[in-house]
């Protein structure tokens, strides 16, 4: 079990890096995700374009989370947008959580800001807290699940596409969001 949890902490660790060997590969690599990501959410959630082009701005999110008994993590990056100015923030994301989990979920996440005030406190705060219990079964490769959401809550709408994995999970996590430096200098 040990060697499964150290197997799992390393694959989260390696997510949380974007790919690339300098530092414009990395920022192509994110915008190339970001690209894939909108238009699979346009493609499955027609309504989000619109929603998206009138807001103040967007975040997409690339994550890989583990579960192993009684501890989670997940990581990332991606990319907030302001669509005003066209400011381009690159981010991080780490995530850690205590309760029964098992399995590994890759997943891609969409924020759209009702206005640059919350965009901005999205990205100079970033944290979330909550409570998270879902199940989600992808068997047999990629996976086809989109969360929808249709209206802003706390001026945010958020959309969660699974790419595959196996999971079960009920479990507090802390999730935080971060400018990623090395990418923005």
């Amino acid at each position: 079990m040990t060697r499964l949890f150290a197997l799992a902490i390393a694959r989260v660790l390696v997510a949380c890096s974007a790919p690339g060997a300098t530092t414009n590969d990395r920022r192509g690599s994110v915008d190339a995700r970001t690209s894939e990501v909108l238009v699979r959410l346009y493609e499955e959630a027609p309504s989000a374009r619109k929603q998206i082009q009138s807001a103040a701005g967007y975040a997409v999110f690339s994550n890989v989370g583990v579960d192993v008994f009684l501890v989670g993590a997940a990581g990332g990056y991606g990319v907030a947008v302001n669509n005003a100015s066209g400011v381009r923030t690159y981010m991080r994301v780490g995530e850690a959580g205590v309760g029964f989990g098992l399995g590994v979920k890759d997943f891609r996440v969409v924020f759209v800001f009702q206005s640059a005030e919350r965009l901005k406190t999205f990205v100079e705060e970033g944290w979330d807290l909550g409570i998270d219990a879902n199940a989600t079964a992808e068997l047999g490769g990629e996976g086809a699940s989109v969360g929808g959401a249709a209206s802003f809550v706390d001026g945010v709408a958020i959309y969660q596409l699974t790419e595959n994995g196996l999971a079960l999970r009920a479990n507090l996590k802390g999730t935080k969001y971060w400018p990623y430096a090395e990418l923005n200098r």
